[in-house]
């Protein structure tokens, strides 16, 4: 999947000290073979060179409180 920047995603990196953080796409750099490397903002800092095998997008705040709205009206 690709992402575009100021998309929110989760980084699932055992060797990052960001491993299951969510953060925010801050830029985005095609390498020589055409994929994309992701450059991750944290609260306290950044991972750079992200691939998009290590990112997932971040779920939804949104249509997760939808979702516990229609529960509680069933």
């Amino acid at each position: 999947m690709s992402y575009e920047e100021d998309d929110a995603v989760v980084l699932h990196d055992e060797h990052s000290e960001y491993d299951g953080q969510q953060g925010t796409v801050t830029q985005i750099v095609e390498t020589m073979f055409g994929d994309a490397n992701y450059t991750v903002s944290f609260e306290d800092g950044q991972e750079t060179g992200v691939p998009d095998d290590n990112l997932e997008a971040a779920p939804d705040e949104e249509s997760d409180a939808d979702e516990d709205a229609d529960a509680d009206e069933e």
